[in-house]
């Protein structure tokens, strides 16, 4: 005869050093297939195309190697290619890209947004690089407003609206800033390498160590930095918080064999 299984099952002992989970996160996409999203695909692949015309207009007003050095220019590829596989994945209906990569796009390309326009573009500032010129005309003109003010207005909303919250961790908002700090080591060590008097050997007027020194440039990068970890920061806090806008289009379909109704099966 088989022995009957016993109701009571002891549990398993505890793995010495681990703390079991109590509430662990599974991401809606583990459970539910994602579909395909043809309208949203359309958009990232217009957003791609926006941020791949501003770097192509301005590759070819100036020269591709000294373009290719700037923050915006650097951060405008990375939406383009971002987006650009964003967009095929939508369109497949495929998992989409991890949460700290779109959150690093979002970042990256929000810094480029308001730096310029705060910064750079403010007449006020004692950092601005309109030398009383005014605003930019013709094709350079378009190439700037899709730089600084198309592509971060649209990356943020895709971020917003069509892109599902992720577990994001705050220890995300201090990683993002390792790319900033890269292009500070690159943007000083490009500037010392370059002999004086050359045209834009610093980038940007708050790095040029001919104006403020070293010191002066630790200085202001690090009031920066900080500004950039609290906008990271935010950005974790708010994804936590946002609604999901993609929760509707992964609800199952209501069966309407097993619905309650008055008469039998037929």
């Amino acid at each position: 005869m088989i022995n009957p299984i016993p109701r009571d099952i002891p549990d398993l002992p505890a793995i010495p050093g681990m703390i079991p989970s109590t509430r662990p996160y599974v991401p809606a996409t583990a459970v539910v297939a994602p579909a395909r999203r043809p309208a949203t695909a359309a958009y990232r692949a217009l957003v791609a195309l926006a941020a791949a015309t501003g770097v192509a207009i301005e590759m070819k007003l100036g020269s591709p190697v000294r373009v290719l050095s700037y923050f915006t220019i650097q951060t405008n590829l990375l939406v383009a290619v971002v987006f650009a596989v964003s967009a095929r994945r939508a369109w497949s209906a495929r998992r989409p890209l991890p949460g700290v990569l779109a959150g690093g796009t979002l970042i990256y390309i929000s810094i480029t947004g308001l730096v310029y326009h705060l910064i750079l573009a403010n007449e006020s500032t004692p950092f601005s690089m309109t030398g009383g010129n005014g605003a930019p005309s013709g094709w350079q003109a378009l190439a700037s407003q899709l730089l600084h003010t198309v592509t971060p207005i649209a990356v943020a909303v895709d971020w917003l609206l069509l892109t599902r919250p992720t577990p994001l961790a705050l220890r995300d908002a201090a990683t993002w800033l390792i790319y900033p700090l890269a292009y500070l080591t690159f943007s000083l060590a490009r500037g010392a390498a370059l002999s004086a008097g050359t045209p834009a050997r610093y980038l940007y007027p708050f790095v040029d160590v001919d104006r403020h020194g070293y010191g002066g440039v630790l200085g202001n990068t690090a009031v920066l930095g900080v500004a950039f970890y609290a906008l990271g920061l935010f950005i974790v806090v708010l994804d936590h918080l946002r609604p999901d806008p993609v929760r509707r289009r992964l609800r199952r379909p209501e069966n309407r064999i097993s619905s309650q109704a008055s008469g039998g099966l037929k």
